[in-house]
């Protein structure tokens, strides 16, 4: 990847202490020609100090900004700091401080303090500045003015793959890929067996740390990832990884080399920009530990944290008291770019907590309830806030596994505002003392601050739904859709009931007479039974729930208290451990419980997204063969937010999420098909029954862990460790030259060909004409259905195109790894095997090509279609795009010719990438959809758009077959219609260095 004649870097850390990246983000208040600030008079000094400045924001609004819900309040005062009457307007500071009469129907800048970036959705985001550098200069710009403008911070964090379990070789199919440059070590497919580790240099050691299953080449450990320490659990000293972890990220290193050199050119040439490299810990997970700052200060100004993200789970923040949420990659490289979120003021839901949740509940089920009750009350594109007596009886750790799930609900995000439990947590986890006096100085002065004990104070909220913490008891969700709840005690009963069901979110529609089957399959020399509900994947995994100190140690009690009762997990069961950090590896290492969950199977296999994305090594061939021979549903049970049918594995029908612990409870048991009152999870040695009620941790004995292990010192060591950065990462060599020199024969990194038409001047709105219906879908077609991230199928257009590259299956890689490349994305839209285009009446990544009758996968479909010159566009159901936050999405269906969706309704997030990228949402009118209009997608459809398009404009559609239907062209604010004139948002901002 270095450029001719280049010489290769000389080798550093390239990973800084999470900045405070000098100056402002960029605003128009950077522009020296601006007008002075309208609010320049609320500027005052904090306890007279010259050195920490701020915005007295309160005195803007009296009594008024006192009844502002907290959200609110954060969104004004970025309003009142970058004012400039250009882009922040007077007039929209006005609006914000007349939140309550002015909310869902005004459109309000919001300037975020910084932006965060995951690698798979991030590194699109880099390419299109790379891309971007190029066009300015072929149209006589300069492209050192091409920079992100705010602080950016960019994880590696979804690129692991499960290639290693147990510390066997699994035969993944896609281990390998890309130009490796290196060879990787050979080893060894036998299992190796696991041996005690003395601690290094400790006298006086109680006995031998069983640290997992080590490598047998000592050597190996001198290239171990230095971030994410194993410790002795007798005295806390670190002890070699398990080769597990060690042979996962070699392999990832190797993969992903020509992506890992892309990002850290990056880091070099473009401002503002920090890299975190792989190996260390989720982006949520890193946002929420280390990136966070609750307050920033730059050049002697104070302001509240505020982020926006490419990944729909940076809402963690929120119970950190930082206002943040997801957006699309295009929004994302706009605010990078200086621009603001443009967003209609929303309408605030207030959640009122009360009382305290029963010992058997944990953060897991407190979530999920909230889940379900809050999707109940129709919160999707409103903020929620947290208040009542039952928030401060929540940790850090609880409301951010709540704010998390807020996606799932459809909230933009869930907020809790900063307060005594957060500063606490905050003394725990490094902040020094001096930083938070003045963090709480400053946000009581503006009102930030939320004083629990004065309930008179408790902002206004546009509805206040009230839960009480007492009546949650532990739940799981699925077996296809996270926010179908089922009870513990009703999990029995209700995956029968699905085995009844038509096929849909909740049936399989298995026959009377074949729901008892039993499948007799030999594995490693013992017979095994497998049935209906056999589990065969159990994962705890890097998402929404590792963030909790105390699910994870629940976890790991669990695990050892069914150890010492001699229950065993069955070995053709996939477990695995996905820590979000280092920390937790750390917390439940030196707690004692990690050689528990090892001894069950669950061994820590990386850091990063693995099974949540789809990354999973395949099931053993003799357990794929006996559950297809049986037409078994077979069960996968993880402790993440996503179970859409085929996510995990296309074998695997019912997916279920679940606490921490009760991923370990099912895989003991074998089988969700289980009422845990009734029925053991299994008998240990002496004949005797073991039930879940034996093995379930008490709250006081993981109050007493958690208080013992979860220490300050966890915190700062992780700190420590993320700033030196690994050794891989720092020896890895890359380009630096101002314009990247793209290799065209790299399958991973290529110059997209969105600015390839690009003019200096935008050409007016033209109109669709004729068009042909690409497919025809239903409801709650997900952004997996649009774009998966797992593995690239064998008989992909996608794997075709690899193919032709000169690369093997094993080379394929991810969807998700190679979003830099537009021509796999391309080919990978629309190619989930789970796709149900009505045109086709079952489930395939095909479509029918009109004119010449042919079925063929949609990319065929939609070249062939562009050859003829034919626009394109998608009719669907209700919530078209939900689900994780992606933009090629939107960019795939650009690519393959679509220039618009008509649907019932659609997913806020993904809405905006339409728009983003050029086509336009339409929305059928209330009660209508194509079944009520006669529509059979065979017509041809012609739309025209007025010169003068404004927000939520009606639109005519005239079809061949002479009907005509009215449309809502879903634009939501002036912004948008501007960005869908220019033809996107990187042809706007592109123009805008021109």
């Amino acid at each position: 990847m270095l450029g001719a004649g280049s010489a290769p870097p000389a080798p550093s850390p390239s990973l800084p202490r999470p900045p405070p990246h000098v100056g402002l983000i960029w605003s128009p208040a950077m522009d020296p020609a601006r007008p002075e600030c309208p609010f320049q008079y609320l500027i005052e000094t904090l306890n007279d100090n010259p050195e920490k400045k701020f915005y007295n924001i309160p005195k803007l609004g009296g009594t008024k900004y006192d009844t502002l819900p907290y959200s609110i309040r954060v969104l004004l005062e970025t309003a009142v700091r970058n004012c400039d009457g250009f882009l922040v307007k007077k007039e929209d500071v006005m609006n914000i401080l007349d939140w309550k009469t002015k909310q869902n129907n005004v459109e309000v800048p919001f300037y975020p303090a910084r932006v965060l970036l995951q690698d798979f959705t991030g590194i699109p985001a880099m390419v299109d500045f790379a891309a971007m550098r190029e066009a300015v200069k072929n149209l006589g710009g300069d492209p050192m003015k091409v920079h992100p403008a705010c602080p950016t911070d960019l994880t590696v964090d979804h690129s692991l793959q499960i290639d290693f379990s147990k510390c066997a070789i699994q035969n993944a199919p896609n281990p390998g890929g890309g130009d490796l440059q290196r060879p990787l070590a050979k080893v060894s497919p036998l299992k190796v067996q696991p041996r005690k580790v003395p601690c290094r240099g400790q006298t006086g050691c109680k006995g031998p740390c069983d640290a997992g299953e080590s490598s047998r080449n000592s050597g190996k450990f001198s290239a171990q990832i230095e971030n994410t320490p194993i410790l002795c659990p007798f005295h806390l000293q670190p002890v070699p990884e398990p080769e597990t972890v060690l042979k996962n990220q070699e392999v990832e290193f190797g993969r992903n080399r020509e992506r890992l050199q892309f990002f850290k050119w990056g880091s070099k040439v473009f401002r503002n920009v920090a890299v975190i490299p792989p190996g260390t810990g989720m982006a949520h997970q890193m946002n929420l530990e280390y990136l966070s700052r609750v307050v920033f200060e730059v050049k002697d100004f104070l302001y509240p944290d505020s982020v926006v993200g490419t990944d729909s789970h940076t809402t963690m923040v929120n119970g950190l008291g930082i206002l943040g949420w997801g957006v699309g990659g295009i929004e994302t490289e706009a605010v990078m770019l200086g621009m603001p979120v443009a967003l209609t003021l929303p309408e605030v839901v207030g959640c009122e907590l009360t009382g305290l949740a029963s010992p058997l509940a944990t953060s897991i089920d407190v979530v999920l309830s909230i889940t379900k009750q809050l999707r109940q009350a129709g919160v999707a594109g409103k903020f929620v806030e947290f208040f009542g007596t039952g928030v401060s009886q929540l940790s850090v750790a609880d409301r951010t596994t709540i704010a998390n799930m807020c996606p799932e609900y459809g909230a933009i995000l869930s907020f809790f505002p900063v307060d005594n439990v957060t500063l606490k947590h905050l003394k725990h986890t490094g902040f020094d003392k001096a930083k938070l006096e003045f963090m709480e100085a400053y946000l009581k002065a503006v009102k930030l601050f939320r004083n629990d004990q004065i309930s008179s104070e408790e902002p206004e909220y546009t509805q206040i739904i009230q839960i009480d913490l007492s009546s949650i008891t532990p739940y799981v969700s699925g077996p296809k859709r996270p926010q179908d709840r089922v009870a513990i005690t009703n999990m029995k009963s209700d995956f029968q009931a699905c085995l009844n069901e038509k096929i849909g979110f909740k049936g399989f529609q298995i026959a009377v007479e074949k729901q008892n089957d039993i499948v007799p399959v030999e594995y490693e020399g013992n017979e095994y039974r497998l049935s209906h509900g056999s589990v065969v994947i159990a994962a705890v995994i890097s998402c929404t729930n590792n963030c909790n100190p105390s699910v994870m140690l629940a976890a790991g009690l669990l695990a050892r208290k069914a150890v010492e009762a001699g229950l065993m997990v069955k070995p053709y069961i996939r477990t695995s451990l996905s820590p979000g950090s280092g920390m937790v590896t750390h917390y439940l290492s030196s707690s004692g419980v990690l050689p528990y969950l090892s001894k069950l199977g669950f061994e820590v296999v990386g850091y990063g997204c693995s099974t949540c994305v789809g990354n999973t090594a395949p099931l053993p061939e003799a357990i794929r063969n006996a559950i297809k021979q049986g037409d078994l549903v077979a069960c996968g049970v993880l402790s993440g937010n996503k179970n859409f049918e085929g996510r995990l594995c296309d074998c695997v029908r019912a997916n279920y999420l679940a606490s921490p612990p009760l991923v370990v409870a099912y895989a003991i048991a074998g089988t969700v098909n289980i009422d845990f009152q009734t029925e053991p999870l299994g008998i240990d040695p002496n004949g005797k029954n073991i039930y879940l009620h034996d093995v379930w941790p008490t709250r006081e004995e993981l109050q007493q862990v958690e208080e013992e292990y979860v220490i300050s010192s966890m915190f700062k060591e992780l700190k420590e460790k993320i700033e030196k950065g690994n050794k891989r990462w720092n020896f890895l060599e890359a380009p630096e030259s101002v314009l990247f020199p793209w290799d065209l024969k790299s399958t991973y990194i290529r110059c997209p060909s969105f600015f390839d038409k690009l003019a200096k001047e935008p050409i007016s709105l033209q109109p669709i004409e004729n068009a042909h219906v690409l497919l025809y879908l239903g409801d709650s077609v997900t952004t997996d259905h649009i774009s998966p991230a797992g593995s690239i199928a064998r008989n992909s257009a996608a794997a075709k195109y690899l193919t032709n590259k000169g690369l093997t299956p094993r080379e394929f890689n991810s969807y998700g790894a190679r979003r830099g490349n537009d021509a796999v994305m391309t080919r990978g839209t629309f190619a989930n095997m789970k796709l149900l285009n009505k045109f086709i009446g079952k489930p395939a990544p095909k479509t029918v090509h009109f004119p010449s009758g042919q079925m063929l996968d949609v990319f065929e479909a939609a070249e062939l279609y562009q050859k003829e010159g034919i626009p394109l566009v998608i009719l669907a159901g209700k919530k078209y795009g939900l689900g994780n936050s992606r933009d090629w999405t939107a960019k795939g269906p650009f690519l393959l010719g679509v220039k618009a969706v008509i649907a019932e309704s659609y997913e806020k997030i993904h809405k905006g990438h339409l728009i983003g990228i050029g086509i336009a949402p339409l929305q059928f009118l209330p009660g209508e959809n194509a079944n009520v209009l006669g529509l059979t997608g065979k017509e041809q459809f012609s739309i025209s758009f007025p010169q003068e398009l404004f927000p939520g404009i009606t639109l005519d559609i005239k079809t061949n077959t002479g009907k005509v239907f009215r449309v809502i062209a879903s634009f939501e604010n002036d912004v948008e219609t501007t960005i869908y004139k220019h033809g996107g948002i990187l042809n706007y901002v592109a123009r805008r260095f021109l």
